[in-house]
């Protein structure tokens, strides 16, 4: 099982991943001076459960688009490792 962590809400993603005994999964989530959002997954995360945390609070849009960013590195990041 992998968990991703975004930004909108830190101490929850750390708090859900420490009750399961799981690390949060190395990645790497920043944005750019545009607000242009970038996700690098750094791990390897093919045939496993991954889930990710990611709250859709204020400011909403933000957290979203951050959201959905996250699933399409995911997807890209797998279909990287089936080229391999």
């Amino acid at each position: 099982m992998r968990i991703i962590a975004g930004n909108s809400n830190l101490p929850l993603s750390k708090s859900v991943s420490d009750y399961l005994g799981e690390n949060l999964t190395n990645a790497s989530i920043h944005r750019f001076a545009d607000d242009e959002v970038y996700v690098e997954i750094k791990e390897n995360i093919r045939g496993e459960d991954v889930f990710v945390i990611e709250s859709l609070s204020h400011p909403a849009n933000d957290n979203l688009m951050e959201l959905l960013v996250i699933m399409d590195a995911l997807k890209e990041h797998l279909q990287k490792e089936l080229l391999l």
